[in-house]
């Protein structure tokens, strides 16, 4: 149900509608900007993806949050529809043409059998001798059929690959011929963000569109330009999350990464300002896309304060979750699951570290990396010290986070996770968690100089042994380290939050006055 009057303006700063390609729960940084905007004055739309079909709203403070359905009919490749009449043809037509006619002559062949038992009961050597030539026929286009099925399987593995010389050649001469217009060809599905978007964000008619990372970027970028074409002197803040060259694709097609990074190409020129989430990711960024003024970094720190109502609400006890006592020792990682991630490596552990309970806070604890986590850890014998628990209300994090003994961070090297102190790092440093980090560069050499942990080699089991017993022999020296005046102070999202405000105060004229403080509450309060 769509909220109402969402076109009745509640603020005299503007309206900023923010854009996000997920489901807003889950991302801390989308929720923490929607709601420090409002309580700044801003009057915040927040608009995400929907998992089903029907629109859902609700708030987050005093922003509005809608999720809009977004179909997929350009999610396949518009080769996908039709046959491959030269590559395979005995291939079926996509789509359910190949399952059904399996399961039309299996139903052929079980009828025939039925009636043949029944012909054997009645003695009738009549029937029987009816029914030789169907059942030799059916046996012989069964045979035809599950040719034809596995040729057609084949083919739509071929297409999901395009490992084939034919294949290559067509995505490079799209990528050379249409350069950064070549998304269109190679990955057409994000048009279907923008035929979602673009309506609802023309009728909300923003005076400033913060468009959250690479797949928001086109939409917000293509908002502005018709808003423009309107009268309406509309800015476009483009919140780049991540390098994307630098990132190991989350969809496995071969068209999927060159697309994206086609598409942000394109349409990074028409960003007004551009923020990010670390110095050197900032200069990646003014470098690749040519950016005017170096972007301002915004990191995705935790709430150091918390309103009244979030304090009143009671926050899980991690270690009740677990199972285990205060004197247990409790390793923590909290944040995306993915292979890159490197928790495997926490699992296999667990033999060498005998006393040691390991806890994921995972957004989907049921995904197939979890699953197999799980498998692996029965297999070591392990599976009763790892606990697989959900992700809290990100106002919560620091507090749940708090019980553990030390947070993990085992990430593996790849060019982006070489850049930035991600939101975990911050998390663990509020909880006041000692921080075992691989040997990726700046979270590394961030560990190294405050001596709030250590740092292990990726992907070496045996020197993260190391590190843990290192840390929990001696806990104590290393979370003193957050004692220090000053550490923290600016790894907090309040203070990240003015940096914000003052982009968005830059851009949009007359938006400077702003609302009566409230008093706020201490988040370890």
């Amino acid at each position: 149900m769509a909220l109402e009057n969402t076109s009745a303006r509640k603020s005299v700063r503007g309206r900023i509608v923010m854009l996000v390609d997920n489901g807003v729960n889950g991302d801390s940084r989308v929720q923490k900007e929607a709601r420090s905007a409002a309580a700044a004055g801003w009057d915040v739309v927040l608009l995400g993806k929907a998992r089903g079909k029907q629109e859902t709203t609700w708030e987050i403070g005093e922003a509005q949050v809608r999720l809009l359905p977004v179909p997929g009919p350009l999610h396949r490749r518009r080769h996908e529809y039709r046959r491959a009449v030269l590559r395979s043809p005995l291939a079926y037509k996509p789509g359910p043409l190949a399952a059904y006619r399996r399961q039309k002559i299996k139903a052929w062949r079980a009828d025939l059998n039925i009636r043949l038992i029944l012909a054997q009961q009645e003695g009738s050597f009549l029937t029987k001798l009816r029914l030789v030539l169907p059942r030799l026929a059916s046996r012989f286009i069964q045979n035809w059929v599950n040719l034809r099925a596995r040729r057609t399987a084949e083919l739509e593995k071929s297409r999901k690959e395009m490992e084939g010389p034919l294949d290559r050649f067509t995505t490079a001469f799209w990528h050379r011929t249409m350069g950064t217009r070549s998304w269109r060809r190679l990955d057409p599905h994000l048009w279907d963000m923008e035929l979602a978007y673009g309506k609802v964000i023309d009728e909300l008619d923003p005076d400033l569109i913060h468009a959250n990372d690479f797949r928001m970027l086109g939409v917000g970028a293509r908002a502005t330009l018709r808003a423009r074409a309107r009268g309406r002197d509309v800015k476009l803040v483009w919140d780049a999350h991540e390098f994307l060259p630098g990132i190991k694709p989350w969809n496995p097609h071969p068209r999927w990464h060159l697309a994206q990074c086609a598409h942000e190409l394109e349409y990074s020129r028409f960003a007004d300002a551009v923020t990010t989430v670390s110095d050197t990711l900032a200069g990646m960024l003014q470098e690749r896309h040519s950016l005017k003024e170096r972007p301002a970094v915004v990191l995705n720190a935790p709430d150091a304060e918390v309103s009244p109502e979030q304090a009143a609400e009671p926050v899980p006890d991690l270690r009740e979750l677990c199972g285990i006592g205060a004197d247990v020792p409790l390793t923590v990682y909290s944040g995306a699951a993915a292979p890159q991630r490197g928790l495997d490596i926490m699992v296999e552990s667990l033999p060498q570290l005998p006393d040691v309970h390991t806890a994921f806070v995972v957004l989907n604890t049921e995904s197939d990396y979890m699953r197999t986590l799980s498998e692996r850890a029965e297999e070591l014998g392990v599976s009763d010290r790892l606990h697989i628990l959900p992700y809290v209300p990100h106002y919560q994090v620091v507090r749940f986070l708090a019980a553990a003994d030390l947070g993990v961070i085992p990430i593996h090297h790849w060019p982006n996770h070489e850049i930035a102190l991600i939101t975990k790092f911050f998390e663990y440093s509020h909880a006041r968690l000692p921080l075992i980090v691989s040997d990726v560069k700046t979270m590394g050499e961030m560990v190294q100089r405050t001596g709030q942990g250590e740092v292990f080699r990726a992907e070496d089991v045996e020197d993260y042994v190391r590190a843990v017993k290192s840390v929990l022999g001696d806990a104590d020296r290393y979370r003193g380290v957050y004692d220090r005046d000053g550490l923290l102070d600016e790894w907090t999202w309040e203070a990240q939050a003015e940096l914000l405000d003052k982009v968005y105060t830059r851009l949009v004229p007359g938006s400077t006055v702003r609302p009566a403080e409230r008093r706020p509450v201490e988040a370890g309060a």
